[in-house]
């Protein structure tokens, strides 16, 4: 199909073949049970009991800014090397001394000689020590994106709200792959959750999972709710494990702002997805592994020898990113820096495995562990696409998150 040309024969035969797929039954003795409605991802949760401690509105406040910068920060480290794979990437890091990955990659550390040997666009990258902002990214326009939302529709925002937001708010190409198949689709009149289905190869891949930040940031303490709002946003371009994949972020950022125990925050997420999913089972896979002993360098080797890096659909899913993300938060023994960096190195969506880690370490720890190495060249401002917005102060989204909390 790929390779036949453009035109109405192609578009006629790919219907076809749409409508095939999507009408077979699921196979025989399959092991996986993976709904995409609300309430029947609901029955099929295995419930956990967080235990919460008290916060008062300076802790919260102090939370979520180490939530935001730990997100940006994180993101940035892994801006740099986007695309890379690690065949690549650890080499190059060793040449220029810092494997294992301790700070952010210089412009400084690229040379002319390393342009061509490694045969990846370093040229056309954004470094730390260079910028005089966070540059806009995805990851961090999706968080934004969500408070400009809760703005405009409230807490109880629809999947349709967010449709039209999509539209209203961003160009299109602000949109990659699941999320730009669904763009298109809200312009040639599908509403969710068909705008997820329709001819979408990527609905389960990463792009829902780093957009549920937000609906942790505002629930602290309500994974419950902080899961069924990722779920509204998620549904409008993902299905199954694409939707799971927000859920669960949402959840343990909820779950963070009030737990001090990894493995707690951990298993209050995965509490509000079906415990007989993909994503779920190969999280708690990693877990037990890592309880019963398991070797930092074996569990990520694991990763890698399960899902291939040099395959897009591995590299952008996202149950490989998320066992990336689970890994790097239970070895990162509680050093923000380690966190991150872990996540970078290993490969895959760096960029937005690196904001995910930092953005959960650092709603969990507060603004006061992430060291001026990694905040400094942020310079306290982020760019954005979205529509009249331009820059803006990081502090000042904390506030306004801070707006969003649900009234006591």
């Amino acid at each position: 199909m790929s390779k036949l040309p453009r035109g109405k024969y192609k578009e006629k035969l790919s219907n076809v073949i749409f409508d095939i797929v999507q009408s077979l039954p699921k196979a025989e003795g399959y092991p996986y049970d993976e709904p995409s409605d609300l309430e029947e991802i609901r029955s099929r949760r295995k419930a956990y009991d967080l235990s919460k401690k008290e916060l008062s509105e300076k802790e919260l406040f102090d939370k979520i800014h180490g939530a935001w910068m730990g997100r940006i920060c994180g993101c940035m480290l892994g801006k740099t090397v986007e695309g890379i794979r690690t065949d690549k990437l650890h080499p190059f890091l060793k040449e220029t001394g810092n494997f294992p990955m301790h700070r952010y990659i210089k412009s400084t550390d690229v040379t002319d000689e390393m342009c061509d040997k490694y045969t990846f666009r370093f040229r056309a990258r954004q470094y730390a020590d260079t910028i005089e902002f966070m540059p806009y990214d995805d990851d961090t326009n999706y968080t934004i994106l969500a408070q400009v939302v809760i703005d405009k529709y409230g807490r109880d925002f629809t999947p349709y709200d967010m449709s039209r937001a999509w539209l209203d708010l961003q160009p299109k190409n602000a949109y990659c792959t699941a999320e730009r198949v669904a763009f298109r689709n809200f312009v040639a009149g599908f509403v969710p959750p068909l705008s997820a289905e329709y001819k979408n190869p990527y609905r389960e891949w990463i792009g829902a999972q780093i957009r549920g930040d937000y609906f942790g940031y505002i629930n602290p303490g309500n994974p419950e709710l902080a899961a069924e709002m990722a779920w509204r946003d998620a549904s409008i371009s993902h299905i199954k494990n694409g939707i799971y994949g927000e859920m669960f972020i949402a959840a343990m950022l909820a779950c963070a702002a009030v737990s001090d125990n990894m493995e707690a925050i951990i298993l209050g997420g995965l509490a509000e997805i079906p415990c007989q999913s993909r994503l779920y089972k190969e999280v708690m896979e990693l877990l037990e592994n890592y309880k019963n002993g398991t070797p930092q360098e074996a569990c990520f080797a694991a990763i890698h020898e399960k899902y291939n890096e040099h395959s897009a659909h591995d590299w952008c899913h996202t149950i490989s990113n998320a066992l990336i993300v689970m890994a790097s938060l239970l070895y990162g023994k509680e050093d923000y820096g380690k966190y991150i960096c872990m996540a970078v190195e290993t490969g895959f969506d760096t960029d937005c495995n690196g904001a995910t880690v930092g953005s959960i370490l650092g709603m969990k720890n507060g603004i006061a562990t992430i060291g001026e190495e990694w905040t400094a060249p942020i310079h306290g401002k982020l760019q954005t696409t979205i529509f009249n917005m331009g820059i803006v102060d990081c502090e000042e989204l904390v506030k306004h998150t801070m707006k969003h909390l649900p009234k006591q």
